[in-house]
């Protein structure tokens, strides 16, 4: 899993209130407008319309104590800058500060977070109190309070979605990373909001980190177990993994899947014993629910809906800021417009377009006939196109932890990874010199570098005996994050520009990458239907996560319009929401109604709206992969993710020509079932 940092740019955008009229703007429209004439006479002007949008963004942000309507006429006026080489000069110094300041607080906010983070150090309460402290709360409060603020808001102003997408063609980089600026001074939002939000999030990341079931604790009703004693899952992707691990497991393969499917459905049902959760004191038969204690059966109460109140939680935060965006812009909005900058609509419109097809069916019908079974509501993850599901995964486990013992061992190994996918030596070294590898306390995340200068850090899962091999292949992933993290920083021509349009761009590395964890190991898996079978595997990976992402989109929506909904009723209408979803997508291919499985996933807590990022990265993979055949694996890559943060359609027409589409991973489906 990619780890979501409330980044600097983001969490800063706020000021500290002391009264509901000093949240709002005392500056009216006749005065931006007298103020727009003043300075457009003062320095003989023309073209005035991106003087009257830093005009009007300058006065959205003015409160009565940033001073007087004179005073507000008086600082545009001094302070628009008409040189089109001072404002290169200007931008080119805020550009600079604002890497030292972001890089800087980034390394704290690391640093602190370490003993949440990392499993190789001792925790205390104390460490969750240090974790939670926004290190950046109050720098652009006090940006506001001496003025930079708004001299950027008025020379540097926000553009929306619809615009830059129509800008997108004629824009120069410079004048993206122009519009880059622009957009830290979107809305001013007060700090103590801001910091309540990143409590909210830092108790829900530890919540999620030790949510684990000790699967070697599991019995059916005839009290057999099937899984080692010292076996434990993380919800839920740990739990996911050993469903997709267990395709390959001929003798109890099936039952085990089953078994971890009950669990699944008890946490989200909220009916799993509290006790239960990372504990090893229970056995515990979760297909009837009941546990036991020395052979005898014990009354364990229900986790008394904990996994909704986080949830909850994290919505009341996060929607406490609506009124202080233009219109008012929920949450919703923000992380789709704003965030991904693909609305939810079109999100919705394309991910519905997918799921409706006919092709879902047919591959369906194709899983089936190579399990020899109907399908069952865990085969949304099913693993078997992979060229992995046919080897014996302890062999791996094997291979793996003699590899990698600890972490040190993956990080000296990482540059090796690289010449293996046809990058370089010095290129290599480059790269991995900028990127180090710490053990996760949860499933691990990569966290990348905010200056240059700095390092990614790669965390994952390492147990004692060494990495496994889901470990493994979960760290590949993660060093996809890593690299893309190091060129879209370092190797970018704006620090302004460093990243990528949205989350779902550096997923589609990570895919890229972890697609190719059997290569690294040397391990070949080339045969005539290869391609075809990748194909298929993302088909269906794609299949299953956007609905998810539907899902997550819908709770959301009904926790707006549902805005004093407790525990409970946000628990059944997630609930009756998943089954809707299954029921409209999934009920005709897998034969079963009112299925709730699409709400096991953690990211709902504690990365909110996240999960549509994975679906875009899977089209996103697909398209880039076509444009990496017969091409240098390490120059495409370097070449496309220099970019920076364009718009998603624009990115994706720079790296491959196209837009960004569903299309030609159906087109490539349907020829792929003529193959397979």
């Amino acid at each position: 899993m990619f780890f979501l940092l409330a980044s600097v740019l983001v969490a800063c955008n706020t000021t500290k209130p002391s009264s509901d009229e000093q949240e709002k703007s005392n500056i009216d429209k006749q005065t931006v407008l007298q103020t727009v004439k003043l300075i457009k006479e003062k320095n003989k002007l023309t073209d005035t319309e991106l003087l009257q949008k830093g005009v009007e963004q300058c006065a959205l942000l003015w409160r009565k104590s940033d001073g007087t309507t004179q005073e507000f006429k008086n600082f545009c006026l001094e302070k628009y800058i008409k040189s089109e080489k001072e404002k290169e000069l200007v931008f080119s110094k805020i550009s600079r500060n604002l890497e030292i300041l972001n890089g800087h607080f980034n390394t704290i906010t690391i640093d602190l977070l370490r003993p949440t983070h990392q499993s190789d150090y001792d925790t205390h309460e104390i460490d969750n109190y240090f974790g939670s402290y926004s290190v950046g709360a109050h720098l652009i409060e006090d940006f506001y309070k001496n003025k930079i603020a708004f001299i950027v808001a008025l020379n540097f102003p926000p553009f929306s979605l619809e615009e830059k997408e129509k800008l997108a063609k004629s824009w120069s980089r410079k004048q993206w990373a122009y519009a880059r600026l622009g957009d830290m001074f979107e809305a001013r939002v007060p700090v103590n909001l801001v910091q309540k939000a990143g409590e909210v999030a830092a108790a829900t990341d530890r919540y999620i980190a030790d949510y684990n079931v000790c699967v070697g604790y599991l019995t059916d009703k005839d009290n057999k177990r099937f899984f080692p004693e010292d076996k434990v899952l993380l919800s839920h992707w740990n739990l996911r993994d050993e469903i997709k691990a267990n395709y390959a497991n001929k003798n109890d393969g099936l039952e085990k899947q089953k078994i971890i499917y009950k669990v699944m459905q008890r946490i989200i049902s909220q009916e799993i014993p509290k006790d239960v959760i990372n504990s090893k004191e229970f056995t515990w038969d979760p297909y009837s629910n009941k546990t036991y204690k020395n052979g005898k059966e014990v009354n364990l109460n229900s986790e008394p809906n904990t996994r909704y109140k986080y949830l909850l939680d994290n919505f009341k935060a996060n929607s406490a800021m609506d009124k202080y965006y233009p219109n008012s812009i929920n949450y919703i909005k923000r992380q789709y417009d704003g965030a991904k900058e693909i609305s939810a609509e079109n999100t919705e419109k394309i991910f519905e377009k997918f799921l409706s097809s006919e092709l879902t069916k047919k591959v369906g019908k194709l899983i089936e006939q190579r399990l020899g079974r109907k399908l069952l509501p865990f085969d949304i993850w099913y693993d078997g196109f992979k060229s992995r599901s046919e080897l014996d995964e302890s062999k791996l486990d094997a291979q793996t932890r003699k590899l990698y013992p600890n972490a040190k061992a993956l990080e000296a190994d990482l540059p090796n990874l690289l010449l293996k996918l046809g990058f370089s030596k010095d290129r290599a070294k480059y790269i991995c010199d900028k990127i180090v590898v710490d053990p996760a306390r949860g499933s691990g995340h990569a966290w990348g570098a905010s200056m240059k200068g700095d390092v990614a850090h790669l965390r994952t899962r390492i147990s004692g005996k060494g990495m496994d091999y889901k470990g493994y292949n979960i760290a590949v992933h993660e060093f996809g994050h890593n690299v893309e993290q190091t060129i879209s920083l370092y190797d970018v021509d704006y620090y302004m520009m460093n990243g990528v349009p949205n989350t779902a761009f550096t997923e589609a590395l990570a895919f890229i990458f972890q697609k190719r964890d059997l290569k690294l190991l040397d391990i070949n898996t080339n045969s005539p239907k290869a391609e075809a079978l990748k194909t298929l595997d993302l088909f269906w990976s794609a299949y299953e996560i956007m609905g998810v992402s539907l899902l997550d989109i819908k709770v959301w929506r009904w926790m707006y319009e549902n805005p004093n909904a407790d525990e409970q009723q946000l628990k059944q209408a997630t609930m009756n929401l998943a089954k809707e979803v299954w029921n409209k997508f999934y009920a005709d291919v897998y034969g079963v109604k009112d299925q709730t499985i699409l709400a096991i996933y953690s990211h709902m807590l504690n990365s909110p709206l996240y999960l549509s990022n994975y679906a875009f990265g899977n089209l996103i993979e697909f398209q880039l992969e076509m444009q990496l055949k017969d091409k240098s694996f390490s120059k495409e890559v370097s070449r496309i993710f220099k970019q920076g943060r364009l718009t998603p359609n624009e990115w994706m027409n720079q790296a491959t020509g196209n837009d960004l589409s569903s299309e030609p991973l159906l087109k490539e489906t349907a020829k792929a079932l003529t193959k397979i």
